[in-house]
């Protein structure tokens, strides 16, 4: 990444730790998991218990798969103490970290930590975020590998007026777009500024939230960026992988109904590997759910598939805005129910699709695409009409013998961006 300061590379920051060492917050944030995991767990065995006894004829609780009587006692018991010791603990260790950690940069951070904790946040980040944990991911927006201070902009003669904004996927972060070859070049953000004059700016976000909860934030975070920029913007152009495209689409729409500025000021959408129509992936872990919930034996452990943040519930069709979720039990299975959103008007938007088929033609390749997304979800092909994704035949594009992350650094990839945006 243009720019990255040689201190989060190396894992320490001033007044810092270094990499091996746990920070307080770090600790935290595991006390909070250890607390939810021990319930969770607990939970099971619960389940597990009681669906026994309703073989034999013993009634339950007042709850599906809780136990009753001094069964039920000793469960709750568990739960009790369980929640007692993490209520306890978490507030030890808050008031030591707004003792000692009350500056940012007193928090040890690496490459390494950074994307274990975007995978976590992948994977349970509306959970953390519920339950305020540290490890939840706050969005922002981030140039030269710190987040923008609005309060103290770039200095205007390091900026231009055309503004890329780069969008990462589920369970990743902005580092996720450098190459791993250096000899093939810095990333999509740098190449872009150094052939067509863009500055590039990267967002993180938590993408275990709402695929509209975060549309809506980062709606916020353009029109901040638009009246914070030193310089008039004249061209924004956002390039999004996989989920950042949908919410880039969900950001966009929101702002259009709120009459934002930001949206004036776009004219460019690159999609890469976006699963506009939704991810087979997450149909068949609903299905799991649904198997595993039939019989009372083995329903207790459908809580494992549970644990799958409404991010990965939101991949299951591709749902952009809050209707398409709202009043519906995620876990449930049910049919595509989403609003239409059709591609903003004048926009010039494009579409990169993968395939790991050597070859075009082929039906396993169109359907298997990169491995994750279907070839035609990534074109925003339905069979609906209402629901098909308006891209002209010249804005399609696919990349043969490419998985799903190779789309965040490839050099083919970035040959026919340039095409594109020059």
């Amino acid at each position: 990444m243009p720019g990255l300061p040689g201190e989060y590379l190396t894992g320490q920051k001033t007044g810092g730790q270094p990499l091996g060492g746990l920070s307080l917050s770090d600790i935290r944030g595991i006390a909070k998991l250890a607390t939810e995991a021990s319930i969770g767990v607990t939970r099971i065995a619960e389940g597990v218990h009681q669906s026994v006894w309703q073989s034999v004829g013993f009634s339950g609780g007042a709850d599906p798969g809780q136990a009753r009587g001094l069964t039920g006692l000793v469960y709750k018991s568990i739960y009790r103490v369980t929640r007692i010791a993490g209520r306890g603990a978490d507030a030890v260790l808050g008031g030591l970290q707004n003792r000692f950690e009350a500056e940012p940069t007193a928090v040890p951070t690496s490459p390494t930590r950074e994307s274990i904790l975007a995978a976590l946040n992948g994977v349970m980040g509306d959970r953390l975020s519920a339950d305020n944990n540290p490890f939840a991911i706050a969005m922002g927006l981030r140039y030269r590998g710190w987040p923008l201070d609005w309060n103290a902009p770039p200095p205007m003669a390091e900026v231009t007026g055309k503004v890329l904004v780069l969008v990462h996927g589920l369970c990743m972060n902005e580092l996720g777009w450098q190459r791993k070859d250096p000899a093939q070049g810095e990333d999509y953000g740098a190449e872009l500024a150094s052939r067509l004059g863009y500055t590039p700016v990267y967002l993180r976000y938590n993408s275990g939230l709402h695929i509209a909860l975060n549309g809506e934030a980062f709606s916020r975070q353009l029109e901040q960026l638009t009246e914070s920029w030193p310089v008039p913007i004249e061209d924004l152009t956002v390039v999004a992988h996989s989920m950042g495209g949908l919410v880039t689409r969900s950001a966009i729409h929101q702002a259009q109904q709120a009459g934002l500025a930001w949206v004036t000021r776009l004219r460019n959408l690159v999609f890469l590997g976006t699963p506009h129509h939704g991810a087979p992936l997450e149909r068949v872990g609903n299905w799991v759910d649904v198997i595993l919930g039939s019989t009372p034996y083995t329903a207790p452990f459908a809580r494992i598939g549970h644990l799958r943040s409404a991010g990965i519930t939101d991949l299951r069709y591709g749902d952009l805005t809050e209707a398409d979720w709202h009043g519906h039990e995620r876990f449930q299975d049910r049919p595509d129910q989403r609003i239409p959103v059709p591609l903003p008007d004048g926009v010039d938007c494009y579409a990169v699709a993968a395939t790991t088929a050597s070859r075009s033609g082929g039906l396993a390749g169109r359907l298997m695409g990169d491995g994750l997304v279907p070839v035609d979800s990534a074109f925003g092909r339905h069979q609906d009409p209402r629901r098909t994704l308006a891209f002209a035949d010249a804005a399609k594009w696919v990349a043969y013998r490419t998985s799903h992350m190779s789309l965040l650094n490839s050099p083919e990839v970035s040959g026919q961006m340039l095409r594109w945006l020059g």
